[in-house]
């Protein structure tokens, strides 16, 4: 392993662990093929219950409704589908003031040369289109950030993204 590929390991484990010091309690998510690894992990764990949802809009409904319940629920999508949920994110995470973390998978983003997805490009804007605080993810080095994105979220009563980095490895074992 070259020392640009150790750079940019990011592993389900750490973020796993990361929602289980946090209190994550539900995970409302879409299966895909690129997490596949994180979500077998996820189901693996006895304090965890993944619910999944039919389109990546539903999960904020179903995450508002966790935490109405008391739960500490964190929405797994990817940005792909956090674009088409603009509306939902609006209504029911922006508007009801719930300290929601979401995390996203940066489809077609990379640090190390031109964005080839268009849906990298709009992301960030996306994001500060609708003054949603993120934080970036690549490494296990970063997880922590998700730790933070919990803080920022209690304190400020609104959501808060984490965007997992397209430059990760394991979640295709």
């Amino acid at each position: 392993m070259t020392t640009y590929e150790q750079a940019a390991v990011l592993s389900p484990e750490s973020m796993v662990e990361e929602f289980k010091k946090n209190g994550v309690t539900h995970i409302v998510t879409i299966p895909d093929s690129e997490t596949n690894y994180l979500y077998e992990l996820m189901m693996e764990q006895p304090w965890l219950e993944v619910i999944p949802s039919a389109r990546e809009g539903e999960t904020f409904a179903i995450a508002l409704g966790l935490i109405i319940g008391g739960k500490k629920p964190v929405c797994l999508i990817q940005n792909t589908g956090m674009l088409e949920s603009g509306d939902s994110i609006r209504g029911m995470a922006l508007d009801s003031g719930f300290p929601l973390v979401f995390v996203v998978g940066y489809r077609g983003w990379t640090r190390h040369g031109e964005i080839s997805d268009s849906v990298a490009r709009y992301t960030e804007p996306f994001l500060n289109a609708m003054r949603i605080n993120y934080y970036l993810l690549e490494a296990d080095t970063d997880s922590s950030r998700i730790s933070m994105a919990f803080e920022e979220a209690q304190k400020t009563q609104r959501p808060v993204c984490v965007l997992v980095g397209d430059e990760y490895h394991g979640f295709n074992r």
